[in-house]
């Protein structure tokens, strides 16, 4: 894969005593030279983060110079003094590459409760940036440094060219495995480019593209105390903000980044042993078939049917009927992998041990339904729900 960073950026990362194998970094460091318009969309739980707190009352705004993010210590449920720490961290990054208190955003995924260590972490802000690279490998190690529960780290770079001539350029990474359930869960995502977005724009767009991405997925249906995604613009590339058809190009790229990023995420789902992709068509507007989507993708039984290869067509058409969305069962078709099932309310004959093979020789299952009452769809991911997906989670902190 070809990696695209933007000019004007560099990154880090570091172990600083917050996992207990000291070969996996632990605190990640992402800088813009420039300082940068800032953007952010958040959980919209109320039992929030100290870190979504402090970056809420920040973004959308200009100025920012870096954003330091830790994982293993979620800083969620910790009081003032957690509001405190999150501040501290924020100022230290920025004070670190020459900034001001406020030129810093801050992030931390892990365990809810747990104060953090704030020595580990003063010391690991400056040992990371006295780190810091323009480098392929700077960018991956930030990627690795915000992992938890992830086995492999996600990233997506994208590049493109608009009519003024000169190359903009997006990178982005993203942590998450569980706790999934975007509106924005236990996800923490950090997007930098290099084009030049007035504050509210960069906010429009980057509300517009989570809404069509990360809000698109869904692991076990719990949204996170800790869920952030941040853009940063620098205009390196260009000083001069984008507008028109420039404005809408980068919108487009900027949602396939997105969406790209949002997908490695139920495809990495812990225990996870194929990623559902769940096609809702036909419906009289969009949020109507992203709550039955969302439905669908939550249900245990459809999940539990998918990890077993169990062609159960029945339990998904059921789960849609209990979105809470009026539709006539008449109307509703569904094909599992391309395979018919269910034809306007009515069963089709099919070969179960053909179906139940496609399920199980393949990681990706496709699930597409379709309602015959209008023409808004969407897309959605989720993962299965596997012993795996218990065993993990029902010793996370123990």
């Amino acid at each position: 894969m070809n990696i695209y960073l933007p000019q004007g950026y560099r990154f880090s990362a570091v172990h600083c005593g917050l996992k207990s194998d000291p070969k996996l970094y632990d605190l990640s460091l992402v800088v813009s030279d420039i300082p940068a318009v800032a953007a952010g969309v958040f959980t919209p739980n109320l039992v929030c983060g100290a870190p979504v707190q402090v970056d809420r009352n920040r973004v959308p705004g200009e100025g920012f110079r870096a954003v330091v993010a830790n994982s293993r210590c979620a800083n969620a449920c910790t009081g003032e003094q957690g509001i405190r720490d999150a501040e501290e961290m924020a100022a230290l990054a920025s004070q670190s590459v020459g900034g001001t208190f406020h030129q810093g955003l801050v992030m931390s995924t892990g365990v809810i409760g747990t104060m953090l260590p704030m020595d580990k972490i003063r010391n690991g802000i400056a040992a990371a940036a006295a780190e810091l690279t323009a480098t392929e490998t700077g960018f991956l190690n930030a990627a690795r440094g915000i992992m938890t529960t992830d086995t492999v780290e996600k990233y997506v770079t994208k590049s493109f060219t608009p009519e003024s001539g000169e190359t903009i350029r997006l990178a982005g990474i993203c942590k998450g495995a569980a706790m999934i359930a975007p509106k924005l869960a236990t996800m923490l995502a950090v997007i930098v480019t290099d084009a030049a977005l007035e504050p509210l724009t960069a906010q429009r767009l980057l509300q517009t593209a989570a809404e069509e991405s990360f809000n698109c997925i869904s692991v076990e249906g719990h949204t996170s105390t800790s869920d952030t995604l941040l853009l940063l613009a620098n205009g390196a590339a260009s000083p001069i903000p984008l507008h028109g058809d420039s404005l809408e190009q980068f919108a487009n790229v900027l949602r396939e980044l997105c969406t790209e990023l949002a997908v490695k995420i139920p495809a990495d789902g812990e225990g996870g042993s194929h990623l559902i992709t769940i096609d809702v068509e036909g419906c009289p507007n969009r949020e109507d078939a992203k709550r039955i989507a969302r439905k669908v993708a939550e249900d245990a039984l459809v999940k539990t049917a998918i990890c077993g290869a169990d062609p159960n067509w029945g339990r998904i058409v059921s789960a849609a009927g209990t979105a809470g969305v009026p539709f006539n069962p008449k109307k509703v078709s569904l094909k599992l992998n391309g395979f018919e099932l269910f034809k306007n309310g009515e069963p089709i004959p099919f070969d179960k041990k053909i179906v139940s093979d496609s399920i199980r020789g393949h990681r990706d299952t496709h699930i597409q339904l379709t309602f015959n009452e209008g023409n808004a769809g969407i897309r959605f991911w989720t993962t299965d729900l596997t012993t795996e997906y218990v065993r993990l989670n029902s010793d996370y902190t123990t």
